[in-house]
């Protein structure tokens, strides 16, 4: 596993808030307590909210959402395409320009649990990762919106490829990496997936109404409760 993929893993692992041992996580990632100690003080400077120590466990301190404050989600997608193409340009001029454009930007996000993560600009995931995604992301945001439901091809880690039709219900973004949570009818449950893994989208004509278990709120419920 890529060390990229395993970051988002931990991500996935710790959103939940609560407090998780060093073993238990380098366990369950097939990883030494060494290289998930370094995993983790890589999540923490890039911004992402954990907090802990070793011997101790860490946890999330705060959900890494995108409401519409200050920046809306099409206004940040602008910025991280910028300083995505910006980011892998040969003018070493423009790259120290861009790290300053992403320092002045965290420098006026607000200080709350909804802001983006500190150093989002420039964080752990490369910047071809999260452009492989940036065509999707239209047609995603409208899908939330208007409640349509999607049939995508999707990869996961292990490189195996589904179609599945889904509702997409809530884009997040963790430092270069967006994910899109949605009731998957092939697992027939929710999924976080990657946006960048998402191979081909196409959006189904009609509208789904909401069902209970299936909504947003049943997922944030069922991470609160474990």
């Amino acid at each position: 596993m890529r060390r990229t993929d395993r970051l988002f893993e931990l991500i996935q692992i710790l959103r939940d808030g609560r407090l998780h041992r060093a073993q238990a996580m380098a366990d369950k990632l097939e990883v030494s307590v060494r290289t998930l100690y370094r995993d983790m003080e890589t999540l923490m400077a890039s911004g992402v909210p954990v907090q802990g120590a070793r011997g101790i466990g860490y946890q999330m301190t705060a959900p890494v959402t995108l409401p519409p404050l200050n920046l809306t989600l099409t206004e940040l997608e602008a910025l991280h395409l910028g300083l995505s193409v910006v980011g892998q340009a040969g003018d070493s001029e423009l790259q120290s320009a861009a790290a300053s454009l992403s320092a002045k930007i965290d420098a006026v996000l607000p200080e709350d649990r909804s802001a983006p993560p500190r150093g989002w600009g420039f964080a752990v995931y490369p910047f071809a990762d999260a452009a492989h995604g940036f065509a999707h992301m239209p047609k995603l945001r409208a899908a939330i919106r208007a409640r349509q439901k999607l049939v995508i091809d999707h990869t996961d880690l292990e490189g195996v490829e589904t179609t599945r039709t889904i509702r997409p219900l809530q884009l997040e973004y963790w430092g270069r990496l967006w994910t899109v949570t949605v009731w998957c009818e092939l697992s027939n449950d929710f999924c976080v997936l990657r946006v960048d893994r998402i191979t081909r989208l196409s959006i189904l004509p009609g509208l789904f109404v909401e069902e209970q278990g299936k909504t947003l709120i049943d997922f944030r419920n069922r991470e609160t409760a474990g």
